[in-house]
């Protein structure tokens, strides 16, 4: 058996994930990213290696992908966030032409061909107010931990509206709505309704079609998915419990085996021009 491994080196969470020759995934694990990018790559690795009960020396190729993909001394290859998206999103819902990808730092909107090739993108603005860190940030400031967005989210009852275009803005609007005596959950869920704002008017500057897939760690949260599900018309695919965060990691692992058969046949085109 042939294994390929794909690292997703994310600003947040630092992904692996292995893939077999048949496509089929035999391991993954994730890990805080944190300020030791290689320690967290070898721990994920590692907890991949034993989820898939293989030893790390199996791996045939490894491709990486994230703002850390440069960091990585054992890779073969790097490629962007955008094609390695692209690729495991096509694997898995293969009538796919519009990816939205919201992850902690990073909001983006891409429409792809039937062969998985990126046509266009669109990336946030340079603001956290477009991301997870803005969802994160509103928790930790009312009390509370990552963990318990989802918690929090399940008991809101009413919409409170966050308007603000930047962080710093939204921030001070949260801070208002504490002194009103606004309650926690219906602030997130404002803050996820202001999400899904900026998520769509992203999605019509690439005059996005369907179908969708949405990926990325935001997209754990169901209210997050349903809030955009309601703005948009079309088929909606989401992959199934923790898969969100491990798709560009999914697509990193295929172009390994893309690769590999490149090697075995000199007169393939290269791998930059089918990524």
């Amino acid at each position: 058996m042939i294994y390929t491994l794909g690292l997703d080196m994310g600003s947040t969470y630092t992904k692996a994930l292995i893939l077999d020759e048949t496509m089929t995934q035999r391991g993954r694990f994730m890990v805080q990213t944190g300020s030791r990018l290689l320690d967290s790559a070898d721990e994920a690795i590692a907890k991949a290696c034993s989820d898939a009960a293989i030893d790390r020396k199996e791996l045939a190729y490894t491709i990486t992908t994230g703002y850390g993909r440069h960091m990585v001394p054992f890779r073969d290859l790097q490629v962007t966030d955008l094609t390695a998206t692209a690729r495991g999103s096509h694997l898995l819902f293969p009538g796919t032409r519009t990816i939205l990808d919201i992850g902690g730092q990073t909001m983006k909107a891409s429409r792809i061909d039937d062969a998985s090739k990126v046509m266009t993108f669109r990336l946030n603005d340079k603001c956290a107010a477009g991301t997870g860190a803005f969802l994160e940030k509103t928790a930790r400031y009312m009390g509370y931990s990552t963990q318990d967005i989802g918690s929090l989210l399940q008991l809101s009852k009413a919409n409170v509206p966050i308007s603000g275009v930047c962080a710093v803005f939204a921030e001070s609007e949260v801070i208002s709505h504490l002194s009103e005596g606004v309650p926690p959950e219906d602030i997130m869920f404002g803050a996820i309704l202001s999400l899904t704002d900026r998520s769509v008017q992203l999605l019509k500057r690439i005059k996005a079609e369907p179908e969708f897939t949405l990926v990325g760690g935001i997209l754990r949260w169901e209210s997050m998915v349903r809030a955009i599900r309601e703005k948009l018309k079309g088929t909606i695919n989401v992959p199934d419990g923790d898969m969100p965060q491990f798709v560009a990691s999914l697509g990193c692992a295929i172009l390994g085996h893309v690769r590999l058969k490149q090697l075995k046949s000199p007169k393939s085109p290269v791998l930059e021009a089918i990524a």
